[in-house]
């Protein structure tokens, strides 16, 4: 089993990992490797806006997960699709820009979770924007986030916002001021007609950093512990099993499906659930 050490270990290069490993190499000083089990965005689809109608629901670029069956969905399973490729959901999603209502980041932080209310987390989102409105109180400019209005517009989409106001539903021109009411038009994550995803805007434009390796299609399988500090992952890539090596940190960002799986593939989690599954395999 071959392996290799690294100052940080990100699990997953979807949203969230694509930006963790655009922060963490931006200095030079660390070593920082992305896991990620897909593969490439080699494929058209993840690059014209319409795409998602062909990788939603395609085992090239969707997990394929399901939902349990709900008794108030009337006993149905419904489809619950993740990104299988860099970049993740933001890959193959609908490409709507919308932040979070600011009552709720306000809550967060009224509950004790410091630094997430939503005075906090707007320098956060302008300094990641390029929008197209420009440097405001609101949205950033020259950020990595390209942000813009949405290329086309419907007759038949006018008329429905234009009776939605006559109902006393506000018309909105941008739904991330902090208040989500409103019926307009979303902005969307694009750029001259083509999908800007999380590893187009900040994955990519890093991997020319030395200190920056990307593994794709490589699953990973475990975290690896010396006591309960985890200090790396098992993976599978190619046939092989590698163990990853991280001096610093190890960071599961696989999004909330497949975290929690590797957390519990690695011993931590639902103590029962693993009893019942070491009785299965007769251990």
């Amino acid at each position: 089993m071959s392996d290799e050490t690294f100052d940080y270990v990100i699990v997953g290069a979807g949203s969230a990992g694509c930006v963790l490993a655009n922060r963490l190499s931006a200095n030079g000083k660390h070593r920082v490797a992305v896991i990620e089990a897909g593969g490439r965005d080699n494929w058209i689809w993840f690059h014209i806006p319409v795409g998602y109608l062909f990788a939603i629901g395609n085992p090239k670029s969707d997990w394929m997960f399901r939902t349990e069956e709900e008794p108030g969905l009337n006993g149905r399973s419904l489809a619950y699709p993740r990104g299988k490729v860099i970049g993740g959901c933001s890959a193959i999603n609908a490409m709507i820009y919308q932040r979070g209502q600011d009552t709720d980041y306000d809550r967060w932080r009224q509950l004790g979770l410091e630094g997430w209310g939503w005075n906090d987390v707007l320098p956060v989102f302008k300094s990641q924007e390029d929008h197209f409105l420009g440097a405001t109180d609101l949205h950033g400019a020259g950020g990595e986030w390209k942000v813009n209005k949405p290329r086309i517009s419907w007759k038949i989409l006018d008329s429905f916002i234009d009776a939605a106001e006559q109902t006393g539903i506000p018309r909105t021109n941008d739904f991330n001021t902090g208040d989500n009411e409103g019926c307009g038009y979303f902005q969307v994550n694009q750029e001259n007609g083509r999908r800007w995803s999380a590893a187009r805007g900040f994955l990519k434009p890093a991997l020319n950093r030395p200190n920056l390796t990307l593994f794709t299609e490589a699953l990973t399988d475990r975290l690896t512990f010396e006591g309960k500090r985890a200090t790396g992952v098992v993976i599978h890539q190619n046939g092989q099993q590698r163990a990853i090596h991280a001096k610093r940190e190890v960071i599961v960002s696989a999004g909330a499906v497949a975290s929690p799986a590797i957390l519990e593939r690695s011993g931590i989690g639902n103590g029962d659930r693993f009893k019942a599954a070491r009785r299965r395999c007769g251990a």
